[in-house]
Parts: structure tokens; C-alpha cells; sequence
């Protein structure tokens, strides 16, 4: 094992040169990328939405497509990394809770209009983002990072989700 940014990690588990590692990659990313995508397009907010009262801060609608984009590419390839390291173990297992949960607040909020639940589920994202980002730190710092502006974001998305739940 090679020493890679401070942590104890072989780095042919994440080399590109693998045809099978390009192939695992390009799935995680087509499931997050892909899913994140169809999600999004089959939720778009609508009228109910436009008709909310919403805080001061609540950024353009136009803004969250770009940031989902590079998140999701963010969240695909932590994803990968950790399956790669260790496809079984709890990293993986939280990751592939928030990403389920992730997938699930749109319909949630924008298809049922539950926003109280929506800020339950967002919570559970937030909460599995930082589990991972604790879960990999030590072994796998790079994934760690990948997940920093993935839980900034929904952090801001979950204030955002509380301030329209209160004023609605």
C-alpha cells in the first residue's frame, strides 16, 4: 500500500487505466447523474410552488439545476470511491441511504407537497451526508472533501426547506 494525501489507500483501487474501474465509475455516475436528472425533470416546481410564500433568501430557480449537476458528479464519484474501498462495509451503506433519500425529497416536496415531511427527509440527508463524510475522513479523505460541498449545500437547502415550511 502506497501513502496517498495522508491516508492508507492503494491507488490502483482508483486508477482510470482499469477498463473495470472506468466501467464502475461511469455506472455511479450514470445512476446519481442520471436519477438526480430524471428526478428533477419529473418534479419541476410548478404553480403550487410559485404560489408558496418563501424567505428572503430563496436563490433563482434557474440555480439549482447547475449546482445538482456538479453535485451529483460529487456524490457519483465519492460513491465510487468507497464502493471500490470497501463496496460492503458502513461507508457504502450510509451512502446508499442519503442517496435514496436524496432521490426521494423531490417527489416528496414538489409532487406531494409534504413540505413537513420534505424537511424530515432533508434532515436524513444532511444527517447521512456528515455520517459519511466522519465514516471516510480517515481512509479516504478525497471522498470526505467531495461531500464538503454537497453538505453546505443541503444544509442551506434544509434552512431554506424550514423557512417555507414555517411561512406556509
Amino acid at each position: 500500500m502506497q501513502k496517498f494525501e495522508g491516508n492508507d489507500v492503494g491507488l490502483s483501487q482508483y486508477s482510470l487505466k482499469d477498463v473495470r474501474n472506468i466501467g464502475t465509475l461511469l455506472v455511479f455516475v450514470a445512476v446519481v447523474f442520471g436519477g438526480g436528472l430524471t428526478i428533477g425533470v419529473s418534479t419541476l416546481p410548478g404553480d403550487w410552488y410559485a404560489g408558496l410564500i418563501k424567505p428572503w433568501f430563496n436563490p433563482p430557480n434557474w440555480i439549482f439545476g447547475p449546482v445538482w449537476s456538479v453535485l451529483y458528479i460529487a456524490i457519483a464519484v465519492g460513491g465510487w470511491r468507497t464502493w471500490q474501498r470497501d463496496r460492503s462495509g458502513l461507508a457504502m451503506k450510509v451512502w446508499i441511504v442519503q442517496m435514496i433519500a436524496n432521490f426521494v425529497w423531490s417527489p416528496v416536496f414538489f409532487a406531494a407537497h409534504r413540505i413537513g415531511l420534505a424537511f424530515a427527509v432533508i434532515l436524513l440527508v444532511l444527517g447521512a451526508i456528515a455520517a459519511f463524510i466522519i465514516l471516510t475522513w480517515r481512509r479516504d479523505r478525497m471522498s470526505a472533501l467531495l461531500f464538503a460541498p454537497y453538505a453546505v449545500w443541503v444544509g442551506f437547502a434544509s434552512i431554506l426547506n424550514g423557512a417555507i415550511l414555517f411561512l406556509n
